[in-house]
This record gives C-alpha cells, sequence and structure tokens, in this order.
C-alpha cells in the first residue's frame, strides 16, 4: 500500500495533489507555512516544519510514509535538503518535482548571480525603480542600498515592518504579460531581480522585461544534493505506479 508525502506549495505541487486525489492514493500534502492563507488542496494537509531532518524522519516512521515527494520551490533548499537526509536515514524513496530552469531568450538582459547578496552588488549605485520580485524571506539585504524605490510583490500583506520603504502589491499568481508589462509601466521599474523559478506561472515578468528591454538580476538555484526529479506530474504518477489523467 501507497502512502505518500507530497512536500509542496508550488503550483505544481497542486497538480500532483489533484492527480493522486483522482487516482485514490493516500497521501499528505504539507505545506511549509509561509503562507497566512494557503491554497486548499483535495488531501489531507498538514502546516508547518518539521523540526530538521529528524523530525522530518520520525514524521515519516509515524505516519508509515512509503514514498515522499519533494514538490516545494526550487529555492527551498533547506527542506530539500533534509528531504534528501530523512529519506536516507528512513529508507523511503524519495523524487523531485522540480520544473525546469528558465534560459535565455534573444532579447533578454540578464545578469546572472549566484545568490542575493550578489544580486544586491549587481544593481547599481544610481536612485532608480527596482522589482524585487524574490518573495519576503530575501529581501533583507537590499537594504544596505536603500537610495532605490523598491516594489515587491507578496501573496499575504507583510506582518511585519519591512527593512525599507517600498510599494507592496499584495496578489497571488499566476500573473499575464499584459498585466506584469502594466505594472512594470505604471511603476517606471527599470530593473528586475528575480530567483530563476523556472515555469510558465511566473515567467510573465520575464517576458515582460524583454519585452521594455529591461535588465534582470537572475539569482541561480541553490545547489543541491542528488536525487531522482523529473519535470512532470505524469512522471511522478508513473513511480507511483499509477498512469496520469490529466484534464480529464
Amino acid at each position: 500500500m501507497i502512502r505518500a508525502l507530497i512536500l509542496g506549495g508550488t503550483a505544481d505541487a497542486s497538480l500532483l495533489a489533484a492527480e493522486i486525489a483522482r487516482a485514490g492514493i493516500d497521501a499528505v500534502y504539507s505545506y511549509g507555512g509561509r503562507t497566512r492563507a494557503p491554497a486548499d488542496q483535495p488531501l489531507p494537509t498538514r502546516i508547518g516544519g518539521f523540526g530538521g531532518v529528524s523530525g522530518l524522519a520520525d514524521y515519516i516512521r509515524r505516519e508509515s510514509i512509503t514514498h515522499v515527494i519533494d514538490a516545494t520551490h526550487p529555492f527551498a533548499a533547506e527542506m530539500s535538503r533534509n528531504a534528501v537526509e530523512a529519506c536516507a536515514e528512513t529508507g523511503a524513496p524519495l523524487i523531485a518535482l522540480e520544473r525546469a530552469s528558465w534560459t535565455r531568450a534573444p532579447g533578454d538582459n540578464w545578469i546572472e548571480t549566484r545568490d542575493v547578496n550578489a544580486a544586491v552588488a549587481a544593481l547599481p549605485d544610481v536612485p532608480t525603480n527596482v522589482f524585487l520580485a524574490i518573495g519576503r524571506q530575501h529581501i533583507a539585504p537590499f537594504a544596505s542600498k536603500p537610495q532605490h524605490t523598491y516594489t515587491l510583490r507578496f501573496v499575504d500583506p507583510p506582518e511585519a515592518p519591512l527593512p525599507f520603504a517600498a510599494d507592496v502589491i499584495v496578489s497571488r499568481g499566476p500573473f499575464t504579460l499584459p498585466s506584469e508589462l502594466e505594472t512594470l509601466r505604471t511603476r517606471g521599474i527599470a530593473w528586475i531581480v528575480a530567483r530563476n523559478s523556472g515555469g510558465d506561472g511566473a515567467r510573465a515578468k520575464i517576458d515582460a522585461a524583454r519585452t521594455l528591454g529591461l535588465p534582470v538580476i537572475m539569482i541561480s538555484r541553490p545547489q543541491l544534493p542528488e536525487r531522482p526529479r523529473v519535470e512532470s506530474v505524469a512522471e511522478i504518477m508513473q513511480w507511483l505506479g499509477h498512469s496520469t489523467r490529466l484534464g480529464a
């Protein structure tokens, strides 16, 4: 009998949860707890951390988890590393549902950086309008360049004071090219800072930057331990021994 654990929080994870529910597979969907109003899932859901590697390993044993699917955000490095170690400790098979990275297209003006601190350094010193499309957990280093006018976009309104003055947009994606073009134009955005998340849901801002000829500081994905990985829900279902009925 299969009892799967989905480490979720992404649009891909939600698609997977829907397919697993349709197939009648016993599974639990886990949210990290950073979003105050997470999307409903058609599976039993838990919210919050596990307490590191040992906590996740204990959960796998206690809940008789037979398969672990890491469908977290590509930049949720700590959770992904914990999953690798916990599955090695418990013997539970692990697979990652990981969307492909974005690649440059003709007309893109990217400055690729290894991390957030390097992205801060890549911004010009002359005051300009910057769209930080990187999530609230990673904005603090930009306080070292307070001369810029920053635009931020969050799923939830910020509960604590921000480390610098900013124009905050509260909105949940996916976003379209026309809406992203309007956002960039109306706010006079001259630079974009983004993480290379991949996928279609967040790509519109990259396409909009190309359309407007704007530079994008693109933060590379963190290095993760080797683990089996696929890019589609259908491949996860095959791994679980079930066919997929996406779109049925």
